[in-house]
């Protein structure tokens, strides 16, 4: 049972998360061979304020 917990800086629409969801999914079903119906996604949406890089906040 794959189990991919994706974290994202701020927000995205319904839109791209379904087109991730769909993605990761068939990535996932072509490359290494797991079956769609038991893939599990986790998409953590974090405020920029929370993510930082090279030692400063994203916002």
């Amino acid at each position: 049972m794959p189990f991919l917990n994706l974290k994202v800086a701020g927000t995205l629409s319904k839109e791209q998360k379904e087109q991730l969801v769909d993605e990761f999914t068939a990535s996932l079903e072509k490359i290494a061979g797991k079956p769609k119906e038991a893939t599990y996604i986790v998409i953590d949406e974090v405020p920029r304020q929370n993510f930082a890089k090279s030692g400063k906040l994203l916002d």
